[in-house]
């Protein structure tokens, strides 16, 4: 089952539960982690339910550039990185 896990700079805004299904796309997978805690999808997506100009997320360690559909693949062991986009001076 694919892994997904959110980082530290979420964590100050609400729950980020770890969590693990049989996703096939980012979006499932993003879903999963949703029915557990309703609350982060404003921290992740957009009203639209794209992913939010402040948010990245990395599929096996690669960056994920499509942020509308998110429809980028999962494997049965993929491990998901959901992060918030830092940036300062």
């Amino acid at each position: 089952m694919a892994r997904i896990v959110f980082t530290q700079q979420l964590k100050r805004f609400t729950e980020t539960p770890e969590v693990t299904a049989p996703a096939a796309t980012l979006r499932a997978a993003l879903e999963a982690a949703f029915a557990v805690n309703p609350r982060l999808r404003g921290y992740v997506l957009d009203d639209q339910g794209h992913l939010r100009a402040n948010v990245v997320a990395f599929i096996d360690g690669t960056r994920c550039h499509e942020r509308v559909v998110l429809a980028d693949p999962l494997k049965a062991d993929s491990e998901v990185y959901v992060m918030q986009a830092l940036s300062g001076g």
